[in-house]
C-alpha cells in the first residue's frame, strides 16, 4: 500500500476538508490548517511529525506548543520559498525554518540540532495518512518518529515520555528492525529507552522484542569486556548543547563531535 493510501494507525482514513472542524479551530490552529492547505495544494512533500502525530497515535491529547513540518534537506528551500509567499520565515540552515503569524509559528525541519537524524527520502514511503486540522496529511511513521525524538533530552525538555507511549501504543506499527538500523551508533540511547518503557510499563514489557533486547544487551556485555577510550570524551551535548557545556569547557572533556574514536 502506498503511503498516500495508508491511515495512520489507530485512526480512521478520511479525505478533503472538514468544514465543521475547522469553523472550531482556535486562532493559532487555523494558522497552521491555512500553511497545510497551502502545502497540500503546492504538491511539495512533506511529513507531519513532533506533538500532532504523537497524539494521533496514542490519542494522549498532550498541549503541543507549535506544528512540526517535516521535508529532506533537498526540498527544505523550496518549501520555505513557497510558505514566504504569505509569510514571515525564518532559518537556521543547518537543521530548520520557521514560519511566524505573530507569536505563533511552525517549524520546518530537515533534520535535528545535533546534526544526527537527517529526514530522508525513504521515510516518505513509510509514512500514514491522516486527518490534521481538516486536512487529510502524510505524518511520520511510528518508526521514524522515535527517532527524530531520541536525542531530546535536555533539562528543560525530554520526550522520553512520548517515546514510552509510542512503543505502548504502537508497537505493532514500529519496524524495530529500521529503528535499530538508524540507532545503531547510539545503541545506548535506544536500549536506555527500551528499560525505561519497561520500568514504567512493567505488565507491558512484552512489547519490546526478546531479539533486541538481547542483541544490546549482548554489545554492553562486550562493550564491558574492553578498556573505556583513551581519550576523554562527553557525547552529552548530542543531547543538550547547553547542559554539558562545563564537560567541555571546564572539565576537559572533549566534544564528540571533535573527536571520532569514541567507543560506540
Amino acid at each position: 500500500m502506498h503511503a498516500r493510501d495508508r491511515p495512520a494507525p489507530g485512526t480512521e482514513r478520511s479525505t478533503g476538508v472538514d468544514a465543521f472542524k475547522l469553523a472550531s479551530l482556535t486562532h493559532t490552529e487555523q494558522f497552521y490548517s491555512s500553511v497545510l492547505r497551502d502545502l497540500l495544494e503546492s504538491d511539495l512533500p512533506f511529513m507531519i511529525g513532533g506533538g500532532y502525530a504523537v497524539n494521533l497515535y496514542t490519542h494522549a491529547r498532550c498541549p503541543t506548543k507549535d506544528l512540526d513540518i517535516f521535508t529532506t534537506a533537498a526540498e527544505f528551500p523550496r518549501l520555505l520559498s513557497h510558505l514566504q509567499r504569505n509569510n514571515r520565515v525564518s532559518a537556521d540552515e543547518s537543521w530548520l525554518g520557521k514560519v511566524h503569524c505573530g507569536r505563533d509559528f511552525v517549524d520546518v525541519i530537515f533534520g535535528s540540532s545535533n546534526g544526527a537524524v537527517p529526514v530522508q527520502e525513504e521515510w516518505f514511503q513509510y509514512a500514514a495518512q491522516a486527518q490534521v486540522l481538516g486536512h487529510c496529511v502524510p505524518v511520520i511513521n511510528p518508526t521514524e518518529l522515535i527517532w527524530t525524538k531520541a536525542f531530546i533530552q535536555k533539562r528543560n525538555r525530554h520526550d522520553g515520555v512520548d517515546i514510552v507511549h509510542l512503543i505502548l501504543k504502537q508497537r505493532e506499527a514500529i519496524d524495530w528492525q529500521r529503528l535499530i538500523m538508524y540507532m545503531n551508533p547510539h545503541w545506548e540511547i535506544l536500549l536506555c529507552h527500551l528499560l525505561m518503557f519497561r520500568w514504567i510499563y512493567p505488565s507491558e514489557r512484552d512489547a519490546i522484542p526478546d531479539w533486541l533486547l538481547d542483541d544490546l544487551l549482548e554489545r554492553l556485555s562486550r562493550q564491558r569486556e574492553g578498556p573505556p577510550p583513551a581519550t576523554k570524551l562527553c557525547r552529552g551535548r548530542l543531547l543538550s548543547s547547553s547542559d554539558y557545556r562545563s564537560a567541555t569547557e571546564k572539565w576537559d572533556f572533549l566534544n564528540v563531535e571533535d573527536e571520532c574514536g569514541n567507543d560506540r
